[in-house]
């Protein structure tokens, strides 16, 4: 049974950081596309960042210089560093595994107040 567990979440005011965890189990992590996705109240689901099995990553443009994401092959787990927040981060963020299925996580609430 694939889990994806995201924790991290919160509520900060512009400016200050927060760190979202995802921890997976059941399936082979080291091979599997990690990343996150969100999304704002009326809004579609996006693309937030993506880490490869051969460590490349991806970001949107809207976190490009202030998110980081980063894996740890050895405890399945895959994070994502969110710097210089601003109101418009505010969203439900959802840790994703990718390859031959795709399994999503519940999602944690990130509020960021101005």
């Amino acid at each position: 049974q694939v889990q994806l567990v995201e924790s991290g979440g919160g509520s900060v005011q512009a400016g200050k950081s927060l760190r979202l965890s995802c921890a997976a189990s059941g399936i082979l992590f080291e091979i599997y596309v990690m990343g996150w996705y969100r999304q704002a109240p009326g809004e579609q689901r996006e693309l937030v960042a993506e880490a490869t099995d051969d460590g490349e990553t991806v970001y949107a443009d809207a976190v490009k210089g202030r998110f980081t994401i980063s894996r740890d092959n050895t405890d399945n787990t895959v994070y994502l560093q969110m710097n210089s927040l601003k109101p418009e981060d505010t969203a439900v963020y959802y840790c994703t595994a990718r390859r031959y299925s795709a399994y999503w996580g519940k999602g944690t609430l990130v509020t960021v107040s101005s």
